[in-house]
């Protein structure tokens, strides 16, 4: 395997995820409790020394929950996160500055043997940043977080051989589901969630720029507790697919976060 990840859990409750080559381990947010991220880690018979890294992608509690204990535990891992993101989250008051790493969009950096790009989400937080990851030669981009997909984030998306997209809400769901009409229309907005169908039209417009080649695999994730299932994101991103004439198992391959368990190994 050249990278991989595995999900601790993924949902708008919390967000954690454990990233590898088999050489360097990275976290990427650690939005869930710390005893949930330990256990995660040690489901996979490693424990908080072997991480290297923790990437933060913006301050919002279900992706910094852990932040103060998870970057003390982890004694070797550098923090990445940038300073729009520090500097609107107390919580880094308590990470050790000397292990503090700021940066910005499509900056390039290695972790270990593993090459890092960053890229700018459009969500409402400070200067919210997602990563891509490469490893021997392939390359894994999650992209959750961002109420619509920019240029500059549909160019990591097109060139991944492993995908975690955020499918967060169905749309009639959240409109009439119980949230106030302000919360609605931030999730629905330019800054907010991609929905089902914006996740399926968005693997629509990956798989027929690729035009064959290798199945990516995809990992739907960061959906919402009260206004999707994992039935509803499947069925629909899966329609969309349908749609445009693609076919799983034969152009993607794809499997959903779960909120509470922890995924098994999605890996290139």
């Amino acid at each position: 395997m050249s990278i991989g990840i595995v999900s601790i859990g993924s949902s708008s409750a919390g967000n954690s995820y454990i990233i590898s080559d088999g050489k360097t381990r990275l976290l990427l947010d650690v939005g869930l409790s710390g005893k949930k991220i330990r256990e995660g880690l040690a489901a996979r018979s490693l424990g908080p020394q072997d991480v290297q890294g923790i990437m933060v992608t913006h301050e919002h509690e279900d992706h910094v929950k852990s932040i103060r204990m998870i970057s003390r535990i982890c004694g070797d891992a550098r923090v990445f996160a940038s300073r729009g993101t520090v500097n609107s989250c107390e919580k880094f008051q308590y990470v050790p500055k000397d292990r503090l790493k700021y940066v910005s969009s499509q900056e390039v950096f290695n972790v270990g043997t593993i090459q890092v790009r960053t890229f700018a989400l459009s969500h409402d937080a400070a200067e919210p940043v997602s990563y891509s990851f490469r490893s021997g030669g392939r390359q894994l981009t999650v992209v959750t977080d961002t109420g619509i997909v920019t240029d500059e984030i549909f160019q990591e998306i097109r060139t991944a051989d492993v995908l975690v997209l955020e499918a967060n809400h169905e749309v009639e769901l959240l409109q009439m589901g119980p949230y106030p009409y302000s919360v609605k229309r931030r999730i629905l907005s330019d800054h907010g969630h991609l929905s089902n169908v914006a996740a399926g039209n968005t693997l629509s417009r990956m798989l027929d720029i690729r035009g064959g080649g290798d199945a990516p695999k995809i990992m739907l994730a960061h959906l919402s507790f009260h206004n999707n299932t994992p039935l509803q994101a499947r069925l629909t991103v899966e329609g969309v697919l349908m749609e445009n004439s693609f076919a799983e198992d034969r152009d993607y391959v794809m499997g959903i976060a779960g909120k509470d368990q922890l995924s098994g190994l999605v890996g290139v």
